[in-house]
């Protein structure tokens, strides 16, 4: 998994500004929200809004706006409603690119996601042409400096953990879907706090690229990420070490 986490690393390394609080609350908002009209408003009966609240927690999101998120989800409140949609393509060097969207206007949504792929390099793909190369995983991050790999490795095994392996320093724990909230619990009941924590796409393999290229894919995945719309890129790249994500930003 050492794509993923190098890639998880860069993410946390550029963190979360407080200018971009808002709009990352913004899609805690939607997620919540279509997880409890999915499921219903109970976190503990519906893993996936348990699983939306943990990481809206996680970036300290008030406990105000997950329960008014909750509420419009389950029809309390009324509001919009949201549908969940999926988009392939390829970014610069053919990588493969997945983003999920959660809006109200699929024409808007669609329209908007593939002009971004072609302002920044990339081409939208058929349904089908990449969504085969990645698998629906959860994976929960800690900082190797900061617990026990052993520790880690021991509690996540025993509550069936599909995988735990420490690179460049972050200690990844990767499950299968359903039983991503129980491993977590445990863990965080060990006294474990994780860098990070969510269920999402992984890719079965990874491309590697070169610096230039990996400027123009991170530039298409900021923008990306910046759309209203979409709640989350995922990507099968691979960066050079000495990546600096920052850089795509000139």
């Amino acid at each position: 998994m050492s794509g993923h986490s190098k890639w998880s690393t860069i993410k946390h390394a550029k963190g979360i500004a407080d200018a971009k609080r808002g709009q990352m609350f913004t899609k805690f908002i939607k997620e919540i929200s279509i997880a409890a009209r999915m499921g219903g408003g109970d976190p503990e009966s519906n893993p996936r809004l348990r699983t939306a609240i943990l990481k809206a927690r996680a970036s300290s999101m008030p406990k105000d706006n997950i329960e008014h998120a909750i509420k419009k989800g389950t029809g309390e409140l009324g509001g919009k409603t949201y549908e969940e949609l999926v988009y392939e393509g390829y970014g610069p060097g053919g990588v493969a690119v997945l983003v999920e969207v959660l809006t109200d206007n699929k024409n808007r949504a669609a329209a908007n996601v593939r002009n971004l792929f072609d302002k920044n390099g990339g081409k939208l793909g058929v349904t089908g042409s990449v969504a085969r190369m990645f698998a629906r995983k959860g994976t929960i991050e800690y900082d190797a400096e900061l617990v026990s790999e052993d520790a880690v490795m021991e509690a996540g095994l025993d509550a069936g953990a599909e995988d735990i392996v420490n690179d460049d320093g972050v200690i990844t724990v990767t499950t299968l879907p359903d039983t991503f909230n129980t491993i977590l619990e445990v863990l965080q009941g060990k006294g474990f706090e994780s860098m990070s924590a969510e269920v999402g796409m992984i890719p079965d393999a990874y491309a590697p690229v070169d610096a230039a290229i990996a400027k123009k894919i991170q530039k298409l995945i900021d923008r990306l990420e910046e759309d209203d719309d979409v709640q989350n890129v995922y990507t099968n790249v691979e960066y050079p070490e000495d990546f600096d994500p920052e850089s795509a930003e000139a």
